[in-house]
């Protein structure tokens, strides 16, 4: 156990979908995994064990931000032997063609983040695992693929059409680069698929309860990514 999770050794798969809102995990266990059984609620990031397909899988929340899903991941990946995580999240398309409810595979993401370089890690991109990726494009190979901006700052004044233009961000959210920074740190596998939840540019934008209920068709490709793995 650590301070952030109380789950005792081998009660955690191998295999962990990472949504950031503690009761998506709840609905993914109620809705997709057979005999799920809740392992963690310390700071209420639930964790959920259960079968999908015969397959073992963890669903756990992350929280919200670069630091939080370090922690977590960090603690998954060095003290309960996860090998693989697919976080399962939100973001805020940049562009007009980007449409609510379209499901991005993150190729690579772009920080202005202090969080790695703290570590030693100088550079503002990091990619995904091509191992996670590749089996998620056996999945759905028509996926729409991408580096997306993952940053510190939900309220900012950041300028889209320049991450858009020029740095070549599809959308924005909040984790990923933390998630696969400490993946590549400790020799593991990690990739993020986010549905849009709403687009900067036409300020579209879903509801609370729809992020919480209605990406279903990112948790079920998921599912059948992980148990690839």
């Amino acid at each position: 156990m650590t301070p952030h999770n109380e789950a005792k050794k081998g009660e955690i798969a191998k295999t962990v979908l990472m949504p950031g809102d503690p009761m998506r995990a709840k609905y993914i266990a109620s809705h997709y995994l057979k005999d799920a059984k809740l392992v963690n609620s310390v700071r209420g990031m639930y964790a959920y064990t259960g079968k999908y397909k015969n397959k073992e899988i963890t669903v756990m929340s992350s929280g919200m931000g670069i630091p939080s899903i370090g922690i977590y991941s960090y603690e998954l990946y060095k003290f309960y032997d996860v090998e693989n995580i697919i976080r399962i999240g939100s973001a805020g398309a940049y562009t007009k063609n980007l449409n609510l409810y379209d499901i991005i595979l993150v190729t690579e993401s772009y920080s202005d983040s202090s969080f790695a370089k703290v570590q030693g890690y100088n550079e503002n991109i990091i990619k995904s695992s091509e191992y996670i990726n590749n089996k998620i494009k056996e999945v759905n190979n028509n996926i729409i693929e991408g580096r997306v901006y993952s940053t510190d700052v939900f309220y900012s004044d950041v300028d889209i059409k320049d991450l858009y233009n020029n740095k070549k961000c599809l959308c924005a959210e909040m984790e990923s680069f933390g998630l696969l920074f400490i993946a590549s740190k400790l020799g593991k596998q990690a990739s993020c698929l986010l549905t849009i939840s709403d687009n900067l540019e036409t300020k579209e934008e879903t509801t609370p309860e729809e992020r919480q209920t209605n990406f279903n068709e990112m948790i079920e490709l998921a599912l059948e990514s992980a148990i690839k793995l």
